[in-house]
């Protein structure tokens, strides 16, 4: 099958809803069979997550209360990207927010999509190394707890489902699989 074959032409979309962080609507697809369907597609800005890691190795996590999960979840910082904002100037805004580093290098692992099926929601993962302390700038609608792990137990935790958040895994398999212990110097 050709790329073309597989391509959906949006006939109709409707607006439901628009909110502060997301927005929703449905759109009436045409498929190259001819069938019409139906798609739902949350609409979500860009986004960063950063696995921040210490000179000897360890990841810094955040531990945080994840509504539509019930559950305190642990997690590589990350946050949205604001509009017009460079994919790593949000990334080192997250991290100063989130677990108060500036990171003396940052290097793009990857870019993910959280759940293509009904999402707009692009992730791009960095590894922040060589970090240097700085004055926590949390966000005042978020309580969250640090806690370092070596790298190498948290992709222990990944594998073993202990870490469910998508972001969280990729970005720790992503680091782990460059073989890094400790990251290189600049």
């Amino acid at each position: 099958m050709t790329d073309d074959r597989l391509r959906e032409e949006v006939i109709c979309s409707e607006r439901l809803y628009e909110g502060k962080i997301v927005s929703l609507r449905v759109d009436t697809v045409k498929l190259s069979s001819g069938v019409t369907a139906t798609r739902e597609v949350i609409e979500h800005a860009h986004a960063v997550a950063m696995v921040p890691l210490t000179d000897g190795g360890e990841v810094i996590l955040v531990r945080q209360f994840r509504l539509p999960t019930g559950r305190v979840l642990l997690e590589i910082p990350a946050g949205v990207i604001d509009p017009g904002e460079d994919p790593a100037e949000a990334a080192q805004r997250e991290l100063a927010e989130e677990i108060g580093c500036h990171a003396g290098r940052l290097e793009r692992l990857l870019s993910v999509y959280l759940a293509p099926g009904y999402s707009t929601e692009l992730i791009h993962i960095f590894l922040a190394a060589n970090l240097v302390k700085e004055d926590r700038q949390a966000d005042e609608d978020e309580i969250i707890a640090t806690e370092r792990l070596p790298l190498s137990e948290a992709r222990r935790l990944v594998l073993a489902g202990e870490i469910q958040d998508a972001k969280t895994a990729v970005g720790i398999l992503a680091a782990s699989a460059q073989g890094r212990k400790v990251p290189c110097a600049p």
